[in-house]
């Protein structure tokens, strides 16, 4: 990768992507310029107190506003667009505020980027975008949407627009494990909507290679998928009591309003035309035009001949095998292992 002497954007900055990146890169050569660009300035002083580096800038706005992500993008080369609303419930209950959030603010950041010949940007996207059944999802699906149609539209030699779709990035803010981790300190009981329900299981140090792999190798319009393995949601509670050597019972409460019993990483559709590099798959984006003569005589190959990937049919793990996992992450290093992050990001 040659990023060296590069300026960097982060839309959502002060978010746990945005601590990782900064992680990875704030004591390298790598990038000689990373701005954070975000609305809340709490978190933002927080953060520039944490990492105080001058390679760090801090830039205040909305993606919203399309207006206050001008002077952010200005001269920048890459952009990892992190900005988002993610909490499934809120989502549900404000479904007009992820549309504006999530899909119009999408919208914004590539219109800008690609006004200030930005050379790419990756879009970060979830595994609820595939089958949607939420607010959130949808949302996020059609931010993809947003993204492959601004690649096929605006001029691909100007700027690459790219996505990467991930599933649960353990420990981010706003996920389960701290909930978890919170609810064994307190010696309460864990509390879980289905013990049965498996979610893709990725650290934030995975999203990362995710979006530098799509960064170095996208095309335009490309979709980036990481394969990753799941665990059920039960599994993941017993594997943190017994890391913690709790005393902490699990209770039941039951599938809130807009969960899924498992998640979708790659659709039946999607799968039609992915293609596997190994650890990824490469969703090419859909270019066909508004001939719809493609879409009523040509057809598409037998769907199903085709499986989607999911967190029930990928590898599956067990408790030993989500201990091992769960200690790669900062938080618990430092509560088990007594390990200290000096960067001391949040999530």
């Amino acid at each position: 990768m040659k990023f060296k002497n590069a300026k960097l954007l982060i839309t959502g900055g002060t978010g746990s992507f945005g601590n990782a990146v900064l992680n990875r890169f704030i004591n390298t050569d790598y990038f000689s310029e990373i701005r954070i660009f975000s609305r809340d300035e709490k978190k933002q002083e927080d953060l520039r107190k944490r990492v105080n580096n001058t390679k760090v800038k801090f830039y205040i706005g909305d993606i919203r506003d399309k207006e206050s992500l001008v002077p952010a993008i200005k001269d920048i080369d890459y952009i990892f667009h992190a900005a988002a609303l993610k909490q499934v419930p809120s989502c549900e209950f404000f479904p007009m505020e992820a549309v504006k959030t999530n899909i119009i603010g999408t919208d914004n950041v590539l219109t800008v980027a690609h006004d200030y010949e930005v050379k790419k940007v990756v879009v970060l996207s979830t595994d609820k975008a595939a089958y949607p059944i939420n607010a959130m999802g949808m949302s996020k699906a059609l931010m993809e949407k947003v993204m492959v149609a601004k690649s096929r539209i605006l001029d691909s030699k100007r700027t690459i627009f790219c996505g990467t779709r991930y599933g649960n990035v353990m420990a981010s803010r706003g996920s389960v494990i701290p909930l978890f981790i919170d609810q064994i300190k307190g010696n309460k009981a864990l509390t879980l909507t289905d013990p049965n329900m498996t979610r893709f299981m990725m650290t934030l140090e995975d999203a990362v290679n995710l979006v530098l792999y799509a960064f170095e190798f996208a095309n335009q319009g490309d979709l980036f998928v990481q394969k990753a393995p799941s665990a059920t949601v039960g599994t993941l509670a017993q594997a943190l009591i017994q890391l913690y050597k709790s005393s902490s019972v699990i209770k039941v409460i039951g599938t809130r309003h807009g969960e899924k019993l498992y998640e979708t990483l790659v659709n039946k559709e999607d799968m039609i035309k992915a293609e596997d590099l190994g650890e990824y798959f490469r969703i090419p984006a859909d270019n066909r035009d508004l001939n719809y003569e493609q879409y009523f005589s040509e057809g598409m190959p037998d769907i199903a001949n085709f499986n989607e990937y999911h967190s029930h049919n990928t590898t599956i793990l067990d408790i030993e095998g989500m201990k091992q996992l769960l200690l790669k992450l900062p938080i618990i290093r430092k509560d088990i292992l007594g390990e200290f992050d000096s960067i001391n990001y949040s999530y």
